[in-house]
């Protein structure tokens, strides 16, 4: 194969051209230059080094803090043909050997590594005989300081330069203020580093912030009048399923999606999503990682972001197609203290990481200066009720070990299920005689697992399933059966996590270590909240405008279709009186109607419908009835 890069994009990617400033960043990767490239959210951020790294002889390794991300990346290469594998954190130390060993000499093209493995003594001798042809950092702005997502593991990149000195390193981020981009470059050692910021404008995109007190009605207009593909971004695992009931009871097709669905579920949502079987996906912040949907009409957030640049980040998967595309966030009175009351009041103090940490090593006994790289399921909720914890400030001391890599946090649903045979081979088949739909599970365990007649086994329930070619669900309710039958003994438990322990244990020892971190994330996140909140109480200035200012973007102009863009427009053109009351009267002679009936099939702001229904009710021309419906007075 001719190795320029449009063939190596038409043959793995079946793309004929380039988008943006992907071209001119891949020629600078293979002129052997360092690259920061600062590009938005969809603008192909991955190709930027996947291209010359296969270009090039070697193997190309990807720093990522995000294991669902890496995971997905290589899954996708794979199916491409192109040997990646991933190295995270719950992997053993012999699996660890097995996998270090193929990059060396298995032709591997992409090593996809967390931060916290780069410090460890064997991946550095290995990494060291490695042929490495490029050395990508994804998710870049996690090195400073003053980034997003702040994590000091980062700063184990720099181990990396010394490892491979002659490797030039491309910085990839799809958010990221100019003091941001700045550390970036100073943290990695650039020096005469080739810079390609993207710019962050969607003429085709319109933001939209909009003071709501019914926020449910307006979300239903808005899906009605919008008919296409939806995301609807909510605060909790409990108002994916309540909103998207919600919806569906009002005929607008919707599923849901959060961080503690099993895999089985998440995927037959995510599917009925992707192939416009439901208009609507209504999802925590846990949706969205690796999603390329380009035909998603709006993004719609019922509560507020964290901060500018997660909401950026989340908006940024509506229009890729370069359809027009809104991106809204619905607010009230209520939100501000809410929006303080989820992220700043349950900050953690140092005391507090302090506390949950020592729970969590007593939690799985972990003896003082051991449980490195010891990893467990986890139960979240059984952790807080054993200890009486908040969850949320609980849960946001977890984050703050995560991202500090004391230990490693992975969000996934999983059964344990643990089983044991009790019934004798006869009794079993006779059983099976009588009870024939359960035969093909049954077998399918007994021809998996040798010794499940002899002591309790881990049986993995997906495996199982996939054999029986029924689901998971179905495999588990044939499991309780055969326990109630006395056919088995069965342990089932259900975890939505893992827990890696990356450190020794050492207690408060650890925590000081990181304690001015902790300070200097609080102070962050104070400032993000604040910056959401200017954000939406700012309806003076372009929201465009806003958050390109936000991110450094100067001497923009007005975008046309934003929210103050629209109000602007109508302040200028005012709906002329006369018309609108036409309109109205030649409406109500169908049958009485609320204004938001006549504000919603008149395509009018509230506003406007309020001065001219008032001035109809002067004249006596319309009557307000017992239900609160407008009517003509004649009728």
């Amino acid at each position: 194969m001719n190795k320029h890069p449009l063939n190596i994009l038409e043959h793995y990617w079946k793309f004929t051209a380039f988008r943006g400033k992907q071209e001119h960043i891949i020629n600078a990767v293979l002129e052997g230059d360092d690259v920061f490239a600062l590009m938005p959210t969809g603008g192909g951020k991955s190709i930027c080094f996947q291209i010359p790294a296969l270009i090039k002889e070697g193997i190309c390794i990807v720093v990522s803090p995000l294991i669902a991300l890496m995971k997905d990346q290589v899954l996708n290469l794979n199916n491409k043909g192109i040997k990646a594998l991933a190295i995270t954190s719950g992997i053993s130390k012999g699996e660890l050997d097995t996998l270090l060993d193929n990059c060396i000499y298995g032709n591997y093209k992409f090593l996809y590594l967390s931060p916290e493995r780069l410090q460890q003594e064997l991946v550095q001798d290995r990494i060291r005989q490695m042929h490495v042809n490029l050395i990508a950092v994804d998710e870049a702005h996690c090195i400073s300081q003053w980034g997003n997502d702040f994590r000091p593991a980062y700063s184990n990149i720099l181990t990396l330069r010394e490892l491979q000195p002659s490797t030039n390193i491309i910085a990839l981020t799809a958010t990221a203020k100019p003091k941001v981009v700045d550390d970036i470059m100073k943290q990695l050692d650039f020096i005469s580093p080739k810079i390609f910021k993207q710019s962050f404008f969607r003429e085709n995109l319109g933001y939209l912030v909009l003071h709501e007190e019914d926020k449910y009605y307006r979300l239903e207009t808005i899906l009605k009048k919008y008919t296409g593909a939806s995301i609807v971004y909510v605060r909790n695992r409990k108002a994916t399923k309540d909103i998207s009931a919600l919806l569906n009871s009002k005929n607008i097709s919707a599923t849901f999606y959060h961080g503690g669905l099993n895999t089985t579920e998440k995927d037959t949502n995510m599917s009925a999503w992707m192939h416009n079987k439901k208009q609507v996906m209504v999802a925590t912040n846990a949706f969205g990682m690796g999603i390329d949907k380009p035909d998603v009409k709006t993004v719609i957030h019922l509560n507020l972001p964290e901060s500018i640049e997660s909401y950026f980040q989340e908006a940024g998967r509506v229009g890729r197609n370069g359809d027009k595309a809104f991106a809204v966030i619905l607010k009230n009175k209520n939100d501000e203290v809410l929006v303080k009351n989820q992220f700043l009041k349950v900050l953690p103090s140092v005391d507090t990481v302090k506390h949950v940490y020592r729970k969590l090593s007593n939690y799985f006994q972990i003896s003082y200066g051991e449980g490195e790289y010891a990893t467990f399921d986890f139960d979240f909720n059984d952790f807080c009720k054993t200890y009486n914890f908040n969850g949320i400030l609980c849960y946001n001391a977890l984050l703050v070990l995560d991202r500090n890599s004391i230990i490693a946090l992975t969000k996934q649903f999983k059964n344990k299920v643990l089983i044991q045979f009790i019934a004798n081979n006869t009794s079993i088949f006779k059983y099976l005689e009588n009870h024939a739909e359960y035969d093909v599970a049954v077998k399918s365990i007994l021809r998996s697992y040798g010794g499940v007649f002899d002591h309790e086994t881990n049986i993995n329930t997906l495996k199982i399933a996939d054999k029986a070619s029924i689901s998971e669900h179905a495999l588990i309710q044939i499991l309780k059966q055969l326990a109630k039958d006395e056919i088995i003994t069965l342990n089932h438990s259900k975890t939505d996590a893992q827990i890696t322990f990356i450190e020794p244990r050492e207690d408060d020892k650890t925590i000081n270590r990181i304690s001015s971190v902790i300070h200097q994330q609080n102070k962050l996140k104070e400032r993000q909240v604040k910056a959401v909140i200017d954000y939406i109480n700012n309806d003076s200035v372009c929201k465009s405008m806003q958050l390109l200012n936000y991110f450094g973007e100067k001497n923009t102009a007005p975008c046309g279709i934003c929210s103050v863009c629209n109000k602007n427009k109508q302040n200028t053109t005012p709906t002329n009186v006369k018309t609108l009351k036409n309109k109205i009267v030649t409406l109500l002679e169908t049958g009485e109607k609320s204004s938001r009936d006549i504000a919603s099939t008149l395509s009018c702001n509230d506003a406007e419908i309020k001065k001219v229904l008032k001035l109809l009710l002067e004249h006596q021309i319309i009557t307000i009835t017992k239900t609160n419906t407008y009517k003509l007075s004649h009728l």
